[in-house]
């Protein structure tokens, strides 16, 4: 198996953080860079990436998430914002309601597999009041929309595999 296959097989979402271990330099510079490389509808690239590493914003970031306190643990929370503005006016009500979405989740799963790839772990959170996170932690403006936040760091923890459906009930062949 080649190391993109075991980076995706391998990744999991992780809650646990050694919060004195930073994050170097040079591998968060990659996963930025990993994260604009992502595809996008029509090459908009319809997002903007906050990254927050003081103790304060990941811990208002906390309360934000519906108390998951692992955020603050984390050396690093990268909040993902669709920028629906870029989105609108490169595709009208279908880049706004679908491809600002799509593309932020390309650029989500490219820094959860970068991430992974340099030893590094993270989960990607979706379970947040957004309006808090826009107006009250990052002050943004109402064009970007928070779709994703993601704690990074080191763990000790090893995830498990998680149960997936069966094949038979997600793949439908079609001839």
């Amino acid at each position: 198996m080649n190391d993109t296959l075991k980076t995706i097989f391998d990744r999991r979402s992780i809650r646990s953080f050694i919060a004195e271990r930073k994050i170097e330099p040079e591998k968060l510079e990659l996963i930025i860079k990993a994260a604009l490389a992502a595809p996008s509808a029509g090459n908009a690239q319809p997002w903007k990436f906050y990254i927050l590493d003081s103790v304060e914003l990941k811990q208002q970031a906390v309360a934000a998430a519906y108390g998951q306190s692992f955020i603050a643990q984390a050396p690093v929370l990268i909040v993902v914002c669709a920028d629906l503005q870029i989105a609108t006016t490169a595709y009208g009500y279908r880049g706004d309601s679908l491809y600002a979405y799509q593309d932020t989740a390309a650029a989500v799963q490219n820094i959860l597999l970068a991430a992974k790839s340099l030893g590094l772990e993270t989960c990607w959170i979706g379970a947040f009041d957004e309006n808090v996170v826009a107006r009250k932690i990052l002050r943004l403006p109402k064009h970007l929309r928070p779709v994703a936040m993601i704690p990074i760091g080191y763990s000790d923890e090893v995830g498990k595999p998680r149960p997936k459906r069966p094949r038979d009930e997600v793949i439908e062949w079609r001839s």
